[in-house]
């Protein structure tokens, strides 16, 4: 990986370079949230976040450890900017493995995303156009106002979700501190589908519901969130007083773990 060794020097000055001797976690997190073409890359002190939105009332979000790189630095307070995010995932896997090593670089507004590739000693040199990016919507979701949080062991939650009727409009949830616990429901062209899921169920490891909380969703904008439940180890489900859900899909990358967020 000597050909774009983080070590060496360049001569222009960047907003934002960093490292990596190997994409598969950052290509499995962003394809996981690549439901949309369009993201919005924030690169802060504590890594870097890429968020997709859809009709301004879903979002997921991708976390990446500052630690996860083997080189991170940042030259500003924080850097953001929009990209297409299908073109950059394809991007990642031009190579198609894991033993691809990235560098990437932002030298700021006008400037594109420059991404060093290489594997077996070939490099590819991508660049893709950025935006300015829009604001973005504030879901606001704050640990005070959770009313009640599951952890899922993801396999079994896959299941589940794999049982619903793909024909229903909306999604039903109950979360409840007393039976029937969880309960998740779906109406479609095939009838009703019901699943109820008690506290001391071996998928579930933690249970804290302090109030009953019955929200519906439309299915469609919760279908997109699968993508990041396959890849994931563990799920929370969380509601607030407001009833915004919102999914923390946990990733394991190597010694570290990173966060997928599907509000």
């Amino acid at each position: 990986m000597a050909l774009i060794n983080p070590q060496n020097e360049t001569q222009e000055t960047y907003l934002f370079e960093a490292y990596l001797d190997s994409v598969k976690h950052i290509y499995v997190l962003l394809k996981a949230i690549n439901f949309r073409d369009n993201a919005i890359c924030f690169a802060t002190d504590n890594g870097l976040k890429v968020t997709v939105e859809d009709s301004k009332c879903v979002q997921a979000s991708a976390f990446i450890q500052k630690e996860v790189f083997q080189r991170y630095e940042l030259n500003d307070e924080q850097v953001a900017f929009k990209v297409n995010l299908t073109v950059l995932v394809e991007c990642l896997n031009i190579f198609g493995g894991s033993a691809t090593a990235l560098k990437m670089r932002y030298q700021g507004y006008g400037a594109p995303l420059i991404m060093l590739l290489e594997e077996g000693g070939v490099i590819t040199d991508c660049s893709i156009r950025t935006l300015e990016p829009e604001d973005i919507l504030d879901f606001n979701f704050q640990a005070a106002n959770v009313l009640n949080k599951i952890i899922f062991r993801s396999e079994c939650l896959k299941d589940i979700f794999a049982e619903l009727d793909s024909s229903s409009d909306l999604i039903e949830m109950i979360l409840s501190p007393d039976p029937p616990y969880f309960r998740i429901t779906t109406s479609g062209t095939a009838g009703d589908t019901t699943i109820d899921i008690p506290k001391h169920s071996d998928m579930i490891e933690t249970f804290q519901c302090t109030t009953l909380a019955t929200s519906r969703y439309k299915l469609s904008h919760v279908k997109p969130s699968v993508k990041s439940l396959i890849v994931s180890q563990k799920v929370s489900i969380r509601t607030d007083d407001r009833g915004v859900l919102c999914f923390q899909y946990m990733i394991p990358a190597d010694n570290y773990t990173c966060f997928i967020e599907f509000c």
